[in-house]
């Protein structure tokens, strides 16, 4: 079952796709969009992790550069079209509301206290971010560009944190996998797993880089993650 979520901030209102579970009380876990938007690829994350017994809310958090935003990665146009707005996003911004879905999921009925977040590509960029600046219970991040540079950040993290990097990830090279290995490999609150031979976004259902076997493995381990610290 499927809703529409609206978030209030006080620079203006976004939307988010909500599933739902069958039980009547569920943890949550906000999902964290990659650079197409609130997507089929991240409605059915969201369905799938309602089969697994959660309440899942994506946010729209293009809303402040175009709202409503659902792009695909099959078309050179759609390619063009998402570079554009990562370059144009706010990532502090994008973290704020982030921190207010949080709060508007704690809130919603059905929702039995915890709160997580997952997140793919700039999403694992922001669910790192969310997870050492927000009050989410627990965070996954898949493939996150861009975190080598706020590794300094992880001295504030209080609360678990998943990690999942492609080795051969074209957006994230070796000598920034590094800096995020040395810097957080041995963080009490962090769990990291490599993929060797994968590239990025080898968990996107449909992308020209998906792999099965890798992703049901990535997937797996961030359930059990979530069914461990969300329950």
């Amino acid at each position: 079952m499927s809703e529409t979520l609206t978030i209030t901030t006080p620079d203006g209102a976004f939307s988010a796709y909500v599933a739902r579970p069958s039980a009547a009380s569920a943890p949550a876990i906000v999902v964290i969009q990659e650079i197409f938007g609130v997507n089929k690829v991240m409605r059915d994350i969201c369905d799938d992790l309602a089969a697994q017994g959660f309440v899942a809310v994506c946010p729209d958090l293009f809303w402040r550069i175009e709202p409503g935003i659902d792009i695909t990665d099959q078309s050179e146009g759609e390619w063009k079209k998402a570079f554009e707005l990562y370059n144009a996003f706010d990532v502090d911004a994008g973290v704020s509301d982030i921190a207010a879905t949080i709060a508007a999921t704690r809130a919603l009925p059905g929702v039995s206290g915890k709160v997580g977040a997952v997140g793919y590509c700039l999403g694992g960029l922001l669910a790192f971010l969310t997870a050492v600046r927000t009050d989410a219970d627990a965070s996954v991040s898949y493939y996150g560009v861009g975190t080598e540079k706020h590794v300094a950040e992880a001295e504030k993290l209080a609360r678990p944190l998943l990690m999942h990097i492609a080795e051969e990830d074209q957006f994230v090279p070796k000598e920034a996998q590094k800096v995020i290995l040395d810097a957080l490999k041995d963080h009490p609150q962090i769990e990291i797993h490599t993929y060797p031979g994968r590239d990025h976004a080898f968990a996107r259902v449909g992308g020209a880089h998906y792999d099965a076997a890798d992703a049901g493995t990535a997937n797996a381990r961030s359930l059990a993650f979530f069914k461990s610290n969300l329950g």
